[in-house]
């Protein structure tokens, strides 16, 4: 199945202008993040190599590409190229974030004053830290974004965010703030600590995958174009409407199964290694802001 450009590709292209809210917003978090780097390094050094902010840095880049980029011009025209929005804002951006183990820099980055008046505070109010180990309690984190990642889905939730920027914005906020809270338990970033053992990991990686397998085979075997705005759409390629939604359900397939499996074989691996020690800690967020 050959893919030939229509010229009307060119012209899509064309109409992409940067975003300057997004766009400044992502290069300020970058800059809070290096800036807490340095200040954190001083200190604790060997809890942040390179490696790490190098994640976080490659997972803002991802995250402009996927709603800044010229590739949010064409979710309106291409199933497979809106597909590809939602893996990198699910399964590309959040555990690179993550891997950067971003709470601390992020607090370090920003100004002392704001550190103590605000976030000081807001850190020693004891709701806030159960909000926060309830969000990434695996059992809700996991609901949370296979719940949402199938309720997007649906055609007339998904044909509602085609229709509307607003809800647009809703939608992709969803995948992204859910996947953030279900790649938490797997990263597990410091300055927070697991309680218990991370088998159960391998389980709830697995359980994603055939979720994310489900949605896409049926995309993939329907037989019927399932969102009407892409067969309304204007082809600014060779593929059919019914060809974009095979194109979009088998890259869904194989890419979110490669997402899912590849954590889950290293976690694996690292259990199975007789190095691998537990390490039972209490569970904390504000440590180490200081």
């Amino acid at each position: 199945m050959s893919l030939m450009i229509d010229p009307s590709f060119a012209t899509v292209w064309k109409t992409w202008s940067m975003p300057v809210a997004a766009t400044t917003s992502i290069v300020i978090c970058a800059a809070v993040y290096a800036l807490g780097c340095v200040r954190i390094r001083h200190t604790r050094r060997e809890m942040f190599p390179s490696w790490r902010a190098a994640c976080f840095i490659l997972g803002l880049v991802a995250l402009w590409l996927a709603i800044a980029s010229p590739l949010a011009e064409f979710d309106d025209y291409l199933l497979v190229a809106h597909m590809t929005q939602h893996l990198v804002l699910m399964s590309v951006t959040p555990p690179l974030l993550l891997l950067g183990f971003p709470i601390v820099p992020l607090l370090r980055g920003l100004p002392k004053s704001l550190l103590r008046r605000v976030f000081a505070q807001l850190f020693s109010v004891g709701i806030l830290q159960s909000l926060g180990r309830f969000l990434t309690h695996p059992i809700v984190a996991w609901i949370a974004m296979n719940l949402s990642y199938v309720a997007w889905h649906v055609p007339a939730a998904y044909e509602l965010a085609l229709r509307s920027e607003g809800w647009h914005y809703v939608e992709h906020s969803c995948f992204f703030f859910t996947s953030l809270m279900f790649w938490f338990p797997v990263v597990r970033p410091w300055p927070s600590v697991s309680r218990t053992s991370r088998w159960p990991l391998l389980l709830y990686l697995l359980g994603a995958d055939v979720i994310n397998t489900a949605l896409s085979a049926f995309l993939t075997f329907c037989g019927r174009v399932l969102y009407p705005s892409y067969a309304d759409a204007p082809r600014i390629s060779s593929l059919s409407p019914l060809s974009d939604q095979v194109a979009a359900g088998a890259f869904m397939w194989v890419a979110g199964s490669v997402a899912f499996l590849l954590p889950a074989v290293f976690i694996a691996a690292k259990l199975l290694s007789p190095a691998a020690k537990a390490c039972p800690e209490p569970h904390a967020y504000a440590a180490g802001i200081r």
